[in-house]
């Protein structure tokens, strides 16, 4: 798949309040810093459409960015905010559970993980209420650059040891580096299959 167009087509902290016009939506998280506007930026080959930081928390809202007049790509905010008061994390957390479980349109949620640590408890726990629920989820490795091949290839390996205690099949897998491009045909090209099964 080629991404020739990405437009904002507006931001919602409801399910309610998203565009009105139904399309096939490919929605993204993660927890704080773990690369999610870098990888939405190298996706769409547009620098500037999610807007990146080092401050964690910058995302509060719902994003939906209109992908070639045909499906939308959703920015979701981060989980896992130490830092942020304790009210305002409950607010996003209520933004992403309403966005997770009641979008009708999510084809699938994709679950970014840094590379370079072992899963974390609140990644584990993310996963798992996925799974519980039966809501449709794959997992991006993210700045696999920064780390070596054998290296990345043991910590899917462990991650994937620790993930098993709570999954009888694994969800997909992709590795990307939004610096090098790697995982950008594979993610985009997953995605192109499950808009040619639900069409």
């Amino acid at each position: 798949m080629k991404i020739s167009e990405a437009i904002f087509a507006g931001s919602s902290a409801r399910v309610s309040q998203k565009p009105k016009r139904k399309l096939p939506e490919f929605a993204f998280i993660g927890r704080s810093n773990v690369g999610k506007s870098s990888l939405i930026n190298m996706l769409t080959g547009n620098g500037k459409l999610a807007m990146t930081s080092s401050t964690p928390g910058k995302t509060k809202v719902i994003n939906h960015f209109l992908i070639n007049d045909s499906w939308y790509l959703v920015d979701l905010p981060g989980y896992g905010y130490a830092k942020l008061p304790g009210k305002m994390r409950d607010e996003l957390v209520a933004v992403i559970r309403d966005y997770v479980h009641n979008s009708e349109e999510m084809a699938i949620l994709f679950v970014l993980v840094d590379s370079r640590h072992d899963i974390r408890p609140i990644d584990v726990d993310f996963l798992s209420e996925l799974g519980e629920n039966g809501i449709p989820c794959a997992i991006i490795y993210t700045k696999t650059d920064k780390i070596g091949p054998m290296a990345l290839k043991r910590q899917i390996e462990k991650n994937c040891a620790i993930l098993q205690g709570s999954w009888e099949e694994l969800p997909p897998m992709f590795c990307s580096s939004s610096s090098t491009g790697e995982g950008r045909d594979e993610i985009l090209n997953y995605i192109d299959s499950i808009l040619k099964s639900i069409q």
